[in-house]
């Protein structure tokens, strides 16, 4: 065997290695990754729901308690008949 295909030789089996060591911590910290940005836009979701939910509660309530009728007595209105169209 010449020194160049014993060189590839040792060279594939340590990438064949570091593969079969490192592949396990990779994946366990990319599924770290997947579940924390999972978690954190349930947590967000919610909470902006919350918050979204508490302010229309708020501005409901508020618009209620200040909206007062425009007219306070209110004015008969008689129906004078039809309007005469030009023909």
């Amino acid at each position: 065997m010449s020194a160049k295909k014993e060189s590839a030789t040792i060279l594939g089996v340590g990438i064949a290695a570091c593969a079969a060591c490192c592949v396990g911590p990779i994946l366990g910290v990319l599924a770290a990754i997947g579940l924390g940005t999972a978690a954190g836009f349930l947590l967000v979701g919610t909470v902006a729901l919350f918050v979204g939910a508490t302010v229309i509660a708020l501005v409901i309530l508020r618009r209620a308690a200040v909206c007062t009728p425009m007219m306070v007595n209110p004015a008969p209105v008689e129906f004078s008949g039809t309007r005469a169209t030009d023909h």
